[in-house]
């Protein structure tokens, strides 16, 4: 029961951050018909800053050390990274289907596609 518990207080409070969070810039129209426009660089990470993602080095940090999520991160997706880093992705099960779609080119990186694929 304990457990049971646990785990739903932890899903609850990756699912409020992750909700709660935009890295991209948002339009809000107030009440006198002006759009404003938010951008908020503190929240975008510094690996989604970064361009010329290569798809060979995501693949390789997937397929060496695809359990600690660190391909995530290096591919801007900071909370799925932090995620994958605690349940160790997933046992193992959510690191083989990403190496499956940075090998197909599904998986791509946050803010683009990738300088250098395959």
């Amino acid at each position: 029961m304990k457990i049971k518990l646990f785990l739903m207080a932890l899903m609850l409070t990756f699912g409020a951050l992750t909700v709660s969070y935009a890295s991209f810039p948002v339009q809000r129209t107030t009440n006198n018909n002006v759009t404003v426009v938010e951008n908020n660089e503190e929240l975008t990470s510094p690996a989604a800053a970064g361009e010329g993602k290569s798809q060979v080095t995501a693949l390789i940090l997937v397929a060496l050390i695809g359990g600690l999520g660190i391909h995530r991160f290096y591919l801007g997706y900071t909370w799925q990274g932090i995620v994958q880093l605690l349940t160790l992705g997933g046992c193992g099960v959510w690191a083989l289907i990403d190496l499956i779609r940075i090998i197909t080119g599904d998986l791509q990186p946050k803010d683009g596609s990738y300088a250098k694929t395959l």
